[in-house]
């Protein structure tokens, strides 16, 4: 099921960092969010919907800042192309409500060793732990 809100409607059950990140697009500074160095079992959903995003398996210490995945839930995770900045970039949302997560890296030395070659480098905010798997 897609989630779709107003902005009035986000911004009524979301903080506004979260909306600021989630739903502006946004980034929480470096090694300030508090799934960084999280190593807890479960899954991390999105804060926006609670639909599962990542299972704590695919979770790894890349040393980038942000919580850092090598892989998403099957059909959680879209990607969209992202120009900002002027570079180029893979955006990664939630499928089900859109919420900017964060951005995808592939093919970097720390990530070689994943069969997907990639990180998934996420926004804190853009999560919601759940320690039921």
């Amino acid at each position: 099921m897609t989630v779709i809100k107003s902005e009035e409607e986000w911004r009524a059950v979301l903080s506004k960092e979260q909306f600021r990140i989630i739903r502006q697009k946004g980034t929480e500074a470096a090694g300030t969010g508090e799934y960084n160095h999280h190593t807890a079992q479960g899954t991390y959903n999105c804060a926006g919907c609670n639909a599962p995003l990542y299972k704590s398996t695919t979770k790894f210490d890349s040393g980038c800042g942000w919580p850092a995945f090598f892989d998403g839930i099957p059909g959680a995770i879209k990607r969209n192309e992202d120009r900002s900045f002027g570079m180029l970039r893979t955006e990664i949302v939630c499928a089900n409500c859109g919420g900017h997560l964060g951005h995808v890296f592939k093919g970097e030395a720390i990530t070689r060793k994943f069969d997907t070659n990639e990180r998934h480098c996420v926004n804190s905010v853009s999560l919601k732990f759940d320690d039921k798997e």
